[in-house]
């Protein structure tokens, strides 16, 4: 790392104004005499500042509206702060954020081209890192096809292929991009992120597991409701914001061995579909069939009567 930072965030604060409610009858608007609501103003983050350092893996953890995908975006250039600054080379981020760019009346053909060039291909490196992306997601039967008849997961394989489909740039922004996908695409597109993570770039990394956060990191940062709580050491980060959300790794990591087991079982031991069905014996299927039967022995009946 040799003390040189990658990113400096100084005393930052972002807010959005929200338009007052508008009367929704006749009688709300007399009754509001025809005043105008003055916007309200939401701040989403509150003198916030850090820095990270050129080659460092930091992670960012929070509850859903804490600020983080609007810091995220901040850093990228996408937002300008309302006060206080950020301090990073945009020419060297890629903000990494599936779904992005997708039209669904487009094949998903046409959408590669399309999301790759809202993310900075160019045509010639989309044409030369096509047949690597159809591979990554393992959609190459189904990229003639719009992508409105895609399931959710289909369309966040693709996203991610073509997020992750060049080297490793500078700064790399990762906003909950480990979650896509059935648990096997989920674990190669976790062997694909760590490949661009060691690759030298200077990382910021979101998500709401506190194993990903831990397995990559070095430091953690947590903000909650737009403030930042703590910046600390990995494990001692994790460990304060487990103890407020309740969240328990250990749980979290047999949770996952349990999936893990249960799909395995599921497809690739002999009979294993068998095998899990017979854990559960009062199948839905078997109910059916049964009901099928008295419905036609209950006609049978009535005929002979």
């Amino acid at each position: 790392m040799g003390g040189e930072t990658g990113i400096r965030v100084e005393d930052v604060t972002m807010e959005f104004r929200r338009a007052g409610e508008e009367p929704g009858s006749l009688k709300e608007l007399l009754v509001s005499g025809w005043r105008k609501r003055r916007p309200q103003t939401f701040r989403a983050l509150d003198r916030v500042s850090f820095t990270v350092e050129a080659g460092e893996v930091m992670g960012i953890v929070g509850a859903n509206g804490s600020g983080k995908s609007t810091l995220l975006k901040l850093i990228a250039g996408v937002l300008a702060p309302t006060a206080g600054r950020v301090v990073v080379d945009h020419s060297r981020v890629q903000l990494l954020t599936l779904g992005t760019g997708f039209d669904p009346e487009l094949t998903g053909r046409e959408n590669v081209y399309l999301n790759g060039a809202l993310t900075g291909y160019t045509r010639e490196e989309l044409d030369r890192r096509f047949p690597d992306i159809a591979a990554f997601s393992e959609l190459e039967g189904f990229l003639e096809e719009k992508v409105r008849n895609y399931s959710a997961g289909m369309v966040s394989r693709l996203a991610f292929a073509i997020a992750t489909a060049r080297e490793a740039p500078g700064i790399l922004i990762l906003d909950e991009v480990l979650s896509v996908g059935d648990l096997f695409f989920r674990q190669k597109s976790e062997a694909r992120i760590r490949q661009l993570i060691h690759g030298g770039s200077t990382v910021l990394l979101v998500s709401h597991s506190p194993g990903v956060i831990r397995q990559n990191c070095t430091r953690a940062l947590w903000l909650d409701r737009g403030r930042l709580r703590r910046l600390q050491v990995v494990c001692q980060g994790l460990g304060a914001w487990a103890a407020v959300t309740g969240l328990d790794p250990l749980a979290e990591k047999l949770g996952f061995f349990l999936r893990k087991t249960f799909c395995r079982l599921w497809g690739h031991l002999p009979r294993g579909r068998a095998f899990v069905r017979g854990l559960f014996p009062g199948k839905p299927g078997a109910r059916a069939e049964n009901g099928k039967k008295s419905g036609r022995k209950g006609k049978k009946e009535e005929k002979k009567t």
